[in-house]
């Protein structure tokens, strides 16, 4: 299916700004040498412009990439800007980002990395 990010493995958001004028092949370049990732992975790659308010989002299907990009009309999103040149966020963190919430929300419960005894 076209633009199927559903079937992505693992959510990779870039950390910092990104120049939305990129296209496709401009984000596969900075994926590879800056980030030092494979695109061609079966991973979902996020980007954000300085305003805060475009996302990009690169994903391999297998026979081509599909750019999926979006622009919120009224405000913005609450990319993370930290040290980190790139980050692995889950399904819920992507949610929370779509939705204007920083993926770093304090009171979300964490899961437990392991199964305390009872």
């Amino acid at each position: 299916m076209f633009g199927d990010i559903s079937k992505a493995d693992q959510l990779c958001i870039a950390c910092g700004y990104t120049d939305m004028r990129k296209s496709i092949d401009g984000l596969i370049h900075l994926v590879q040498h800056q980030l030092q990732l494979n695109p061609f992975q079966n991973h979902l790659f996020l980007f954000c412009g300085r305003k805060r308010d475009r996302m990009k989002a690169l994903y391999w299907e297998g026979d081509g990439f599909v750019l999926l990009y979006k622009r919120l009309e009224s405000g913005q999103y609450q990319w993370p800007i930290d040290a980190e040149a790139v980050r692995s966020i889950t399904p819920q963190e992507f949610r929370w980002l779509l939705e204007g919430l920083s993926i770093h929300q304090p009171k979300a419960v964490k899961k437990l990395g392991f199964t305390p005894s009872l």
